[in-house]
């Protein structure tokens, strides 16, 4: 299992295929999420994945969202309960830190995955909302 950290310009046609077809599996598939995918943030974005035998097993994309602060969206793992969550989103950290500037996180966290990021040191900074019609809160951490 390896960690890529690339820019969209980076990504070969493979990774970026499996990088789509990872998110397809989890955001349509497995949670039923109807929203367009591809927002033309891709092309800005930082693209943190695990891959394995040229398979996407954790995926994530951060990008700048003001001056010293990054957003992290498309969190994913395809193998759920096996650490590969944390194995990525520690291991990205210190490249979003250095290849975006960025000192503060935000993510947009689902409900239901609210203990992983408070296990990371993430803390709430919203009240509920709904996103895709999916409870979400807003979570920022320093790095």
């Amino acid at each position: 299992m390896k960690l890529q950290v690339k820019f969209f310009e980076e990504l070969t046609t493979r990774e970026l295929y499996e990088i789509v077809r990872s998110r397809t599996e989890i955001f349509l598939l497995e949670q039923h999420i109807i929203c367009q995918d591809f927002d033309r943030v891709d092309y800005e974005a930082l693209h943190c994945f695990l891959e394995e035998d040229g398979k996407v097993l954790a995926y994530l994309r951060a990008f700048t969202a003001g001056e010293g602060i990054a957003k992290v969206g498309r969190v994913l793992s395809i193998t759920h309960n096996q650490g590969h969550g944390t194995i990525l989103m520690t291991g990205a950290l210190p490249h979003i830190r250095e290849k975006l500037g960025a000192h503060r996180i935000v993510v947009h966290a689902q409900k239901k995955a609210q203990g992983f990021y408070d296990k990371l040191g993430f803390a709430v900074t919203s009240p509920d909302y709904l996103e895709e019609g999916i409870p979400h809160v807003t979570m920022e951490k320093d790095i």
